[in-house]
C-alpha cells in the first residue's frame, strides 16, 4: 500500500510550520527545528537532482503514477510536499554555492540551466505525481529513518530497478502498493550492501575496497594471464569495479538486463559471491582485447563495457561458479 499521510508526515522532516517565533532561522543550537530543516533540504536537493535524471533513456519515470500520495490528492492538505519544498529551496534566478572557505559564489542569473535541471521537466498539474517523485520519497524517508548513513548518490541507482519492477506489474494490485513494496525491499537489500556506502568503512573487511580487492583475488585464481595483464598496466580494480559492486552493475546494462542479473543475484543464497564471480566472468569475456591493448584502451573498455548480451555474462559466472 501507498505510504499513509500520518506515516509520511512524520519521516518528511520538519515543515516551515512546525517551527515556532522562538525557534528562528538563525538560531546557532544544533538542535534548532530550523537547522532540522536547512540539513535536510541539503540531502532533499541531492536525491532531487539524482532521481530527475534517472535512466533518462526511459520515459516511464517521468510519467504519471496512477497512485499518487494520498496527502497530494487531499485539496485540504496544507503540508508542504517534497516537490514544492524542493522548488523553493531551489534559487530559480541565481546559484549559490559556499566554497571551503565559506565564501558565498552568486553565478549569473542568464546562465544557460544545466542539464537535468528543473527547466527540463514538464510540471505535472496538482494532484499528479511522477513516478521519479515516488522514488524521491521513497530515498528521503530512508535518510530520515537512517541518520547513520542518510542518503549517499548512487543510492537512486538501486532503487530505481526495485520500483520499476513492482510499478510495471500486470497485476494492479501490485502497482498499486508498488511505493510501499519497494520501500520495504530497499530497506532490507541496504541492510545487506549499506557498508559499500560508508566511507570510514571502505577499508575494512566488510567495506567496498576489501570486495573490489576480492574481485582482482578471483581473478587471480581463474585467469592468472589476464590477472597479470592488468596489474602490469596498473589497472586497479577501484577505476571500474567500485561501480560495478556498489550499484550491483545497475549502470553497466539497459534496465530490462540489469533486472535480468539481479533475479540471478538475488536468487543465489550467496548473491554477494555471485556478483563478484559477475565481475569476474565480464572480464574474462574481453580477456582477447584486454591481452592486447594498452592502458587508455583496456581503461575504455572496462569503463564502457562492451557486452550487452548478460545471458551470456550469468552463464560465465555460473560455469565459473561451478569449476570450484
Amino acid at each position: 500500500m501507498i505510504i499513509q499521510p500520518g506515516i509520511a508526515k512524520a519521516n518528511l522532516g520538519v515543515s516551515r510550520e512546525d517551527v515556532t517565533l522562538e525557534d528562528h532561522p538563525l538560531n546557532p543550537n544544533p538542535d534548532s527545528r530550523w537547522n532540522t530543516y536547512f540539513k535536510d533540504n541539503e540531502v532533499l536537493l541531492q536525491i532531487d537532482k539524482d532521481v530527475r535524471r534517472l535512466y533518462p533513456d526511459m520515459a516511464f519515470f517521468q510519467r504519471p503514477t496512477d497512485y499518487p500520495c494520498l496527502l497530494i490528492l487531499d485539496p485540504q492538505n496544507e503540508f508542504e510536499t517534497l516537490r514544492k519544498r524542493v522548488e523553493q529551496t531551489t534559487l530559480k534566478s541565481q546559484t549559490v554555492a559556499r566554497n571551503r572557505s565559506g565564501v558565498t559564489n552568486v553565478s549569473s542569473p542568464h546562465k544557460t540551466p544545466a542539464p537535468n535541471s528543473l527547466s527540463e521537466y514538464e510540471v505535472l498539474p496538482n494532484g499528479c505525481e511522477a513516478h521519479w517523485e515516488v522514488v524521491e520519497r521513497i530515498l528521503f524517508i530512508y535518510a530520515k529513518l537512517n541518520p547513520g548513513i542518510a542518503y549517499v548518490q548512487g543510492m537512486n541507482e538501486i532503487v530505481g530497478p526495485l520500483y520499476y519492477t513492482f510499478a510495471t506489474d500486470p497485476n494492479s494490485e501490485w502497482k498499486e502498493h508498488a511505493e510501499a513494496d519497494t520501500f520495504f525491499c530497499f530497506t532490507n537489500l541496504m541492510s545487506e550492501i549499506r557498508d559499500n556506502f560508508i566511507k570510514s568503512l571502505d577499508d575494512s573487511q566488510c567495506g567496498i575496497t576489501y570486495k573490489m580487492e576480492k574481485v582482482y583475488c578471483t581473478l587471480k585464481e581463474k585467469d592468472m594471464e589476464l590477472y597479470m595483464k592488468l596489474q602490469e598496466q596498473s589497472i586497479k580494480p577501484q577505476f571500474f569495479a567500485f561501480r560495478w559492486l556498489t550499484l550491483l552493475l545497475s549502470q553497466e546494462f539497459l534496465l530490462p538486463d540489469v533486472i535480468r542479473i539481479w533475479d540471478s543475484l538475488f536468487a543465489d543464497d550467496n548473491r554477494f559471491d555471485f556478483l563478484l564471480l559477475v565481475c569476474c566472468a565480464m572480464l574474462i569475456l574481453i580477456r582477447d582485447q584486454l591481452l592486447e591493448g594498452d592502458f587508455t584502451l583496456n581503461m575504455r573498455l572496462l569503463q564502457d563495457y562492451p557486452i550487452s548480451d548478460v545471458h551470456l555474462i550469468l552463464k560465465k559466472a555460473k560455469d565459473l561458479q561451478d569449476a570450484k
